[in-house]
């Protein structure tokens, strides 16, 4: 997988993806991460490297112009073909497991991560295929979002994680959270970890997690369960 992310702001990328798992992706090959500086797309003409304008109509707040990230999106399209160009912004559609579990099937992503006031509605009506929101709250910039984003993807590839099971068992897969998980020492300080656990009895140690998932989810996440 190549995922492809514009920004202002490269630099705070850099610990992120170099790092845990999305380190490990890059360094098996299976997933290759490039951060783009979108001033280096603004026309040659502009000597202070402008990249966003004031609105029309008033208001406060920037926008990012389109010729910047036009130019950049049309450099990278004549190496890629993308299967999606996402634009990370509060009020994209919310971030799902069901979306994320799709989008780690695709092949190329682009990502456009917005600053200031949002990006020019041109870009997000004519060049992005998908819009996605981490969350109800607004960050200073989609950098987190991406960065955010990118993990929950690259996690899934087959290959990435020692046991690939194990993201199949993550909270929100089947519309569950987690069940409760334990570790040596069996017992600690008088807590003792439940006993079917130490069973090895795995057709009840299923059922005892997803018992505990379902109490858990009812507790915590009623709505995932309305369907």
């Amino acid at each position: 997988m190549r995922i492809d992310i514009i920004t202002l702001f490269p630099e705070m990328f850099d610990g992120f993806m170099s790092q845990s798992i999305l380190q490990r992706a890059q360094q098996k090959g299976l997933a290759t991460i490039n951060i783009h500086q979108l001033r280096n797309y603004v026309s040659k003409t502009d000597k202070h490297k402008n990249v966003d304008d004031y609105a029309f109509g008033g208001g406060a707040g920037m926008v990012m112009s389109c010729e910047p990230i036009l130019n950049c999106m049309e450099a990278l399209e004549k190496e890629v073909k993308y299967d999606e160009k996402i634009f990370v912004t509060p009020d994209g559609e919310q971030l799902k497991q069901d979306r994320v579990n799709n989008l780690s099937l695709k092949g190329n992503i682009l990502i456009l991560c917005g600053r200031y006031k949002g990006v020019d509605q041109r870009i997000r009506d004519n060049f992005i295929t998908l819009e996605l929101s981490i969350g109800d709250y607004v960050l200073s910039g989609g950098e987190l979002a991406a960065a955010v984003l990118t993990d929950s993807i690259v996690r899934l590839i087959p290959g990435v994680l020692s046991d690939e099971s194990s993201a199949l068992l993550d909270s929100f897969q089947g519309d569950l959270l987690d069940a409760p998980v334990y570790t040596r020492p069996a017992e600690y300080k008088g807590m003792a970890v439940p006993e079917v656990l130490l069973s090895g009895h795995q057709a009840k140690i299923d059922e005892w997690r997803y018992q505990k998932s379902l109490e858990k989810t009812k507790e915590r996440r009623p709505d995932l369960l309305k369907d």
